[in-house]
């Protein structure tokens, strides 16, 4: 597995460093396709967005230029690139003063390879027992991920393929590793609202703006209530599962799940 820091080809941290010490960081998990990042401007947005917010000091024009080197230098034609950028080195204690210069982790990964293809067949999805609770961090792709890491463990072989997440309240979020969108009988395009909890993908903001742009309705608002038509999970790397089979549950793999599927497929094999 390749991986640079700061810049450099290497493989270890300062034990000070504040993303082991603390989870304080962020990350994006990038799909390369034809040696290039897909939905780049999406992540790279993001990542900024979300630095300016946790107040972690980033140039990200340096970054990209790193990514674009990383890429070429290990052949990438297609992977997963992992970007991590944490706050730093500092003392002991959680006041982050002192902290002036991120650091900036990329390591290069194989696609995952699954014997069937949730995509194309349909994903089987379990309700996951563990819960999300609410957080002023809400939206962001930080580096504590202790409840998903929870919530997958609950399963383990290939009796499924992806798990929801409620919240304390039995409000539908999001998969472990995926957003959610479901299709109404009326043909809108809603996905829950990510005030309170979750994360905000990149394919999720990709697919708004797409659905949007075909004359689809998109809302964002709670959900509870799976009497829908369509139901689908999305992320920038393996793109749209449209969910077949869920707590007993079934439903056919519909038009506008079709439509959006094969859109972003496109995008992430560009």
């Amino acid at each position: 597995m390749p991986v640079w820091v700061n810049g450099a080809p290497q493989d270890h941290l300062s034990v000070s460093d504040r993303g082991l010490a603390y989870g304080d960081g962020l990350f994006e998990t990038v799909r390369v396709s034809n040696g290039k990042p897909t939905l780049a401007g999406y992540h790279w947005s993001r990542l900024q967005r979300s630095c300016e917010r946790l107040g972690i000091v980033l140039d990200v024009a340096q970054l990209l230029e790193e990514v674009d080197a990383f890429l070429s230098g290990n052949q990438a034609s297609a992977g997963v690139l992992k970007v991590i950028v944490t706050r730093g080195s500092g003392g002991r204690g959680y006041n982050p003063e002192g902290c002036l210069s991120s650091s900036r982790i990329l390591s290069l990964h194989s696609l995952p390879v699954r014997q069937r293809d949730p995509g194309l067949f349909g994903a089987r999805v379990k309700a996951c027992q563990t819960c999300l609770g609410r957080s002023s961090l809400a939206g962001l792709k930080h580096l504590n991920r202790l409840e998903q890491v929870l919530a997958r463990s609950e399963w383990q072989g290939g009796a499924y393929d992806e798990g929801l997440l409620c919240d304390y309240e039995g409000i539908l979020v999001e998969g472990t590793m995926s957003n959610l969108f479901i299709v109404t009988h009326q043909g809108d395009l809603v996905t829950p609202d990510l005030s309170f909890s979750g994360v905000a993908g990149v394919c999720r903001e990709f697919i708004i703006e797409f659905a949007r742009s075909r004359g689809i309705i998109v809302k964002e608002q709670l959900v509870s209530d799976l009497d829908v038509a369509e139901i689908f999970l999305c992320n920038s790397v393996n793109g749209v599962w449209p969910v077949v089979e869920y707590e007993g549950r079934v439903w056919e793999i519909g038009p506008i799940t079709t439509l959006i599927r094969d859109c972003v497929l496109e995008e992430l094999n560009a």
